[in-house]
Parts: C-alpha cells; structure tokens; sequence
C-alpha cells in the first residue's frame, strides 16, 4: 500500500472527533472526495447530504447501514471508541452486496487496506490515542504518515 496521511476530519462535534485519510501527494483527502464527487451528480445530490448530517449531527452509537439507501461511506470506530472515528470513501450501491457493486467493492478493499494499517500502527505504538483524545504520532509530530 502506498503512503498515506491520517488526518483531522472534524473535531466540532461534541461527541466524536473526525480523522480522514489523504493519499500521500493527493490535494483531497479520501471523505472530502466522496462527498465532491457524489454531491455533483443529480441523482445523488440529496442523497450526500443524508450522510453528511448524519455523521456530524447524530454519531453517538456509530451504526451506519441503510439497506436501501443508495451510497455507502466506510467507517472505522477506533479501538471500538464512539468518539474517535476515521471515515474513509464509499461509492454507489448498485447491486446488493459490496462484492457485486462494480465500483464499491474496490472501495471497500480499500477501506479494510486503510483500517488494517491504522490498527497495525495503534497495536505497535507507531501513533496512539493521547489524553484529550487525539490520535498522534509516536514522536510528536503533527502529521501522521502510514
């Protein structure tokens, strides 16, 4: 996998704190790219802004799974924490499962790709989880690159 950055999404929600991820050398990171993307096609418009309210507005219990809505944005509760999330980027539901969904299953790879890498570097100190609840690197530094 190549490099990437794990960075601060969203911290103004009083229950839960907002990390995305950014390609090494990429201007958007991963959320911001879905949400650009799938907010510029009219079909999906109303669509994007559902998840968008639901992940600042409502987090809490981070349950994401409408059978029947037509987007999936991919998730990763840290350490099983409901105030540290890191969202990833989803795509399209066209078929019933992932696996089937041309263009989501790739995403999903993806996501699992991201999700093991974080909890590889959570598991060996590499970044950790300091005591407001930020998630850092091991030396200190402001950015984290996997």
């Amino acid at each position: 996998m190549n490099t990437f950055a794990l960075e601060l999404w969203d911290d103004e929600a009083s229950k839960c704190r907002f990390y995305t991820v950014r390609w090494d050398g990429a201007v958007l990171n991963e959320t911001d790219k879905f949400f650009k993307k799938y907010y510029a096609i009219k079909e999906y418009k109303e669509a994007v802004r559902e998840p968008l309210s639901f992940v600042l507005d409502s987090i809490g219990e981070f349950v994401f799974l409408y059978p029947n809505f037509p987007l999936r944005l991919y998730a990763l509760k840290v350490n099983n924490r409901s105030d540290l999330v890191i969202l990833f980027i989803g795509g399209a539901k066209s078929a019933h499962t992932n696996q089937a969904s041309k263009d989501l299953n790739l995403k999903w790879v993806e996501a699992c790709q991201f999700a093991r890498r974080i909890e590889e570097a959570i598991r060996t100190n590499e970044i950790a989880i300091d005591n407001k609840g930020r998630i850092v690197s091991s030396d200190g530094e402001h950015e984290i690159y996997l």
